[in-house]
């Protein structure tokens, strides 16, 4: 269940009557407890609680209370026992007209009425995996809102499903934007104090619905129509108390849907809620969603918290803004020149969805204006800073309209909390015309005139605020000449999830360019297009991204382009969970890259760890991998430094498995024969998995052929082979008998390989590297060093080659994906004496003798952060100190440092390059 499904189970459980013996499965079934889980708890099984109460392990402990004993009830929950041994996160205690609960060991509350719950259902999301952030916590009225107009919306479209196509899908749209305004406008007085939206259509309205439109139609008609033409216009005597509202809310195209009985009371519901408490950056977010049949099903979960929206802001100009106000005191020269300043800021979202970037600028901005009018004496003067300032582009409809809206309500709210309700309604309507906010793809129009630097682009006033035609020219900046400020969230989509059409917007963008974007991320055409429109101008751009664009290949494809349009990194915030109102900790690891023309100061690198505090570095440079480093790029190498071993894929089998034999089936009598040698991957090693293959050289296939078994699936190798689509593969048909790609040789069975997945855990150590005997086939799921010497397991093991991996080759989500041209093969090692080799050898020797110790543990069990064995954590951390010696003279004191070093032995590794020796060739049975 999705956190408004969930509301809507909660409001629907205290609607009805309460029933004090069913309560607690109520509810736990509200959040989502399967049934079976509820009748477990039913027959006691599963409930722990032994203060009559319910007890569900690592959620919650709930008890009813006698009339009137709701807090001794709690106090008995929170003294219990089982709450503590059980790991309850909160506990709860109802009599059926009050409630408390508060979360184990933290320091939130509720207490309420019954029936208020619903309004606090927010603070028990965890109950359903769902993490969550303070402000949908402190304020669920954002999320009852977007449940109820999602049921209206859905209940709509069944009694009309015509507004449901293409063809009216903007209508729809357009028609709950009014809505959305209406509610908001009668709650908050904008209407006046006596004019009820809600009010008029329930008493207006048949209670069958069969007018309901009709009703709704009048009042927008009378909100588009000024006052003196009313009468000409025969507006309804009723709908005469609503106020004019221009600004193309009201206007186009009047049609209003039929509705039902249960759509009416839907919007007679909705009207209940209290819309003064509707925070525009939470509930734009989450009702972007409503309009889109994909979106639904996440419906909620949208919302991106203002802490980390502010990480994107506050180091790209807020910071910048707060400052000038502490250091110019009451000076009030100074004051005013930082108010002219931030009237003529432009802040430009180009992927802005339902726009909480543009309102937590606007915010935050009339934060700091309203301070410096206080200071200045001007208390209640009106704010210099227009809303066309904050300009956006969004290509879905809904969410655009959503954006144009969420800012009105933003400024609407500014004004009341700065200089009083009375001024904030005297200048709030009529509604400006202005158009500010663009649909359309950001990567197929012209940023630079729909927000034009210089202030100086072609003028244009849209009729109607909620239109917006794709080719418009956007209308002037009320005050010009200011810096401009980009921002925002773009999609991400790895190049292997893009569609056709994403694929083609990268081209369209990377044309004429000298960026090969075929394996770039989709977010990176945003990095792209901002450098071009800031090449020449006065302005700063900072975008979530994911990390990948700062790992791997895509380093090198990315930034020297952008780099070289006169751009440098600024400020960073290096790899961390964006994690917001997610289920079950899902979250999008991600950066933040904030860039600006040459001399922008200061340089600034966050980090966030892994309990989300935040760190803060100032240093001379940043690059493109985020260390404080000159901007140099890893490039994939064909082979490594001279001292150190060839590592190459393990061999690829592509015989549709038929070479690859399990334990049980190797112990047949048909294979006892030399033919059969130990097989590995990743999986196989990590897991401690026995299987093998046939290995057949040239000289054996006619011993394999006199084998019936061992032929059969020779024969079946080539068919596989021939059916496939891929050449390499049909090609291989030719000798069935063998691995399709052959790097393993038997002449080595007396040597040993190291192995190294491919993939791994980011929450492993280190890299689970290995030895194996030379007899022993490493597939195309690992790499391998064949005749290794063991000095090398000791370089691959250690942290300093973990942190090089991170950042240089890429990550699969969160996972290290490991790579032997640019990890392996760029690694900057020192020279290494004799003695260090001895030293190192030593090293990997104690590490392999620890694992043997703990026999039969397999890797994924030793590596296993939460119960890696202490004896072999001491001997990699003495492998560390041996190696960070040799790099440095002592060990380093954290992972940027070994970066940092890393990155410098790479540049000077580079500076004149040359390598040392000749790839092998890969050989064929």
């Amino acid at each position: 269940m999705n956190a408004v499904e969930i509301e809507e189970a909660v409001s629907n459980l205290f609607e009805q009557p309460f029933d004090a013996a069913e309560f607690p499965y109520q509810f736990l079934e509200a959040f989502g407890n399967k049934t079976t889980t509820i009748q477990k708890l039913r027959k006691g099984g599963s409930n722990k609680s032994e203060v009559g109460g319910v007890l569900q392990v690592n959620n919650i402990h709930i008890a009813v209370a006698a009339p009137g004993d709701v807090t001794g009830t709690l106090t008995a929950l929170r003294e219990s026992t089982a709450t503590t041994r059980h790991k309850a996160k909160f506990i709860l205690a109802t009599d059926g007209e009050t409630i408390e609960a508060e979360e184990v060991g933290g320091t939130d509350v509720v207490s309420c009425t019954y029936a208020d719950l619903p309004n606090h259902f927010g603070f028990f999301l965890a109950l359903a995996g769902i993490t969550t952030v303070r402000q949908i916590r402190e304020n669920s009225v954002d999320i009852r809102a977007t449940s109820r107009l999602n049921r209206l919306y859905v209940e709509l479209l069944k009694t009309n499903p015509e507004w449901g196509t293409e063809a009216r899908r903007h209508d729809m749209n357009h028609f709950m934007a009014r809505l959305i305004f209406s509610f908001f406008a009668e709650d908050t007085d904008i209407f006046g104090a006596d004019v009820s939206f809600t009010g008029t259509v329930n008493q207006m309205s048949a209670k069958d619905s069969a007018d309901t439109h009709e009703v709704i139609g009048a009042l927008f008609r009378a909100m588009n129509t000024r006052k003196d033409d009313r009468e000409r216009e025969g507006t309804l005597r009723w709908a005469l108390p609503f106020p004019y509202v221009n600004g193309g809310l009201f206007s186009g195209n009047m049609d209003v849907p039929r509705f039902s009985k249960i759509a009416r009371s839907y919007l007679v519901h909705i009207g209940s809620l209290d819309w003064t408490r509707i925070n525009p950056d939470i509930f734009g977010s989450m009702i972007q969603a409503v309009a889109d049949d994909e979106e639904r099903g996440a419906l909620g979960m949208h919302y991106t918290s203002v802490p980390n929206i502010l990480k994107v802001l506050n180091p790209l100009f807020l910071d910048d803004l707060r400052e000038k106000l502490e250091s110019a005191g009451d000076n009030a020269r100074t004051l005013l020149n930082l108010r002219k300043r931030m009237s003529r800021i432009r802040v430009f979202d180009p992927a802005c969805g339902s726009g909480n970037f543009l309102v937590i600028a606007y915010k935050e901005m009339r934060a700091i204006e309203a301070e410096v009018n206080t200071r200045r004496g001007e208390a209640t003067r009106g704010s210099d800073i227009p809303l066309t300032n904050f300009r956006g582009i969004e290509l879905r409809d809904f969410p655009a309209e959503i954006a144009r809206l969420a800012l009105i309500i933003a400024e609407y709210q500014c004004d009341v909390l700065y200089r009083g309700k009375s001024f904030a309604l005297a200048e709030f309507l009529p509604l400006d015309a202005e158009n500010w906010i663009t649909c359309g793809n950001a990567l197929r129009l012209d940023w630079l005139s729909i927000c034009p630097p210089t202030g100086t682009g072609v003028k244009h006033f849209a009729e109607d605020l909620f239109s917006s035609p794709l080719d418009q020219a956007e209308i002037d900046f009320e005050n010009a000449g200011g810096e401009t400020f980009l921002c925002g969230n773009p999609p991400y989509k790895g190049s292997s999830l893009q569609s056709l059409s994403q694929k083609v917007d990268l081209a369209a963008v990377f044309d004429h360019s000298e960026v090969n974007w075929k394996e770039l991320d989709y977010v990176a055409a945003w990095f792209f297009r901002a450098a071009q429109y800031c090449k020449n101008e006065r302005c700063a751009y900072a975008f979530v991204a994911t990390n990948s664009i700062c790992q791997g290949k895509q380093v090198a494809q990315l930034w020297p382009t952008i780099f070289a349009l006169g751009q440098e990194i600024f400020f960073a915030y290096t790899s961390f969970k964006w994690s917001n109102l997610a289920t079950h900790k899902a979250a999008v690891i991600v950066v933040i890259v904030g860039l600006a023309p040459r001399g922008f100061e200061p340089r600034r690198l966050f980090y966030v760890s892994e309990i989300g505090a935040t760190s803060e570095r100032t240093v001379a440079l940043i690059n493109a991998y985020l260390t404080p480093n000159e901007n140099v790029q890893v490039r994939a190498a064909t082979y490594p430094p001279a001292q150190l071993g060839r590592m190459d894929y393990g061999s690829k089998p592509a015989d549709g498995g038929f070479l690859i034999l399990t334990f049980r089936e190797k112990t047949q009598r048909e294979f006892s024969t030399s033919l059969v040698v130990p097989y590995t991957g990743s999986t196989e090693f990590i897991e401690g998995r026995n299987r093998y293959c046939l290995w057949i050289e040239a000289d054996d296939v006619e011993l394999a052929r006199s084998i019936p078994e061992i032929s059969n699936r020779i024969d079946s190798v080539r068919t596989f082979r021939l059916e496939s689509t891929k050449k390499p593969t049909r090609e291989a048909a030719a000798r069935p008998h063998s691995f399709a790609e052959v790097r393993h040789s038997k002449s080595s069975s007396s040597s040993r390989s190291l192995v190294i997945p491919i993939h791994t855990s980011e929450n492993r150590p280190y890299l689970p590297v290995g030895i194996l005997s030379g007899e022993c086939v490493v597939s195309n799921a690992a790499f391998t060093i064949e005749n290794v010497l063991l000095w090398n397991l000791a370089l691959v093991a250690s942290r300093v080659h973990l942190v090089w991996i991170a950042a240089v080759c890429g990550r699969i989500k969160a996972d290290y994906r490991y790579s032997n041209t640019l990890g392996w093969n760029t690694f900057p090692v020192p020279t290494l004496t004799d003695k260090n080799k001895a030293d190192l050898t030593r090293c990997a020797e104690d590490i392999l003798l620890t694992r043997e110790a703990h026999f039969p543990a397999t890797i994924a069990d030793l590596y296993d952060p939460e119960h890696m064995p202490s004896d072999l954590r001491e001997a990699h951390a003495r492998n560390d100190e041996v190696l960070e010696r040799i790099y440095i003279g002592r060990r380093f004191k954290n992972d940027t440092e070994r970066l940092e070093k890393l990155f410098d032995m790479y540049s000077k590794m580079t500076a004149g390059a040359s390598t040392a020796k000749k790839p092998g060739k890969k050989r064929t049975a």
